[in-house]
């Protein structure tokens, strides 16, 4: 009976997830940044953090107000919009240039951005897959137990179990013989910090967000009957 319910802002949640997403990780993902902070002292992080933390923001909302199953939806269509980015970089890169000064300096540059896209988008796809699955699933469980209170505890507790999982398999896959160890390890640990951190901060405006769906949608969905396998589109 629900399933066949149609909601007003869903598809503009879709849409604002998706764009986050591949924002982040193609813009961002591959550029080191450092800054000094007290007490800390110098902190490397990926640009894109400073954006991805949002998608999780997304999926902690979309679980809350319309349930994992429509989460899923949103993540399959992530995943597709990830892999369809990859395929293009590599379109781009390969095709040869017009061989003039400028579109051959160019062409140098797409390649220095782009050039490594493929395993970007690689390591993009699996860990945000798992990560953003093991987020909501933990966050449909976590409502379950709580009989839906305390949604900071829920949306800050399986942060940090999908933000784990993301941040140790992105980094690993996308940059390992590319930047030193040690830089992976450090620029993985910093982000997983930085991202949860953005979870935190976030919260009130994630608690405002989520009242003003549960209104509008006259929908809090449990998802106590819900078939949690990720191998699916369907609610």
């Amino acid at each position: 009976m629900t399933a066949q319910r149609t909601y007003r802002y869903y598809d503009f949640v879709m849409a604002a997830f998706v764009c986050v997403l591949l924002c982040s990780n193609l813009i961002g993902a591959a550029k080191a940044a450092q800054i000094n902070l007290p007490i800390f002292g110098e902190v490397s992080f990926s640009a894109g953090v400073l954006f991805f933390p949002i998608s999780y923001i997304f999926g902690d909302i979309l679980t809350e107000v319309y349930g994992y199953g429509r989460d899923r939806r949103v993540v399959w269509a992530g995943f597709g919009a990830l892999a369809f980015a990859g395929v293009m970089a590599a379109v781009v890169v390969a095709l040869p240039p017009v061989p003039d000064d400028f579109n051959r300096t160019y062409q140098s540059h797409v390649e220095g951005v782009f050039g490594n896209t493929w395993r970007i988008v690689a390591g993009s796809m699996i860990a945000f897959w798992c990560g953003s699955f093991a987020n909501s699933f933990v966050m449909a469980k976590m409502k379950i137990w709580s009989s839906g209170k305390r949604l900071w505890q829920r949306t800050i507790g399986s942060t940090l179990v999908g933000e784990a999982v993301d941040s140790s398999l992105f980094y690993f896959i996308a940059f390992y013989g590319i930047w030193p160890d040690a830089q992976v390890a450090a620029i993985a640990l910093a982000q997983y910090v930085l991202k949860t951190s953005w979870e935190v901060v976030m919260t009130p405006v994630t608690y405002r967000i989520v009242a003003f769906l549960k209104r509008a949608e006259d929908e809090d969905w449990y998802d106590t009957n819900t078939n949690f396998t990720p191998f699916r589109v369907s609610v």
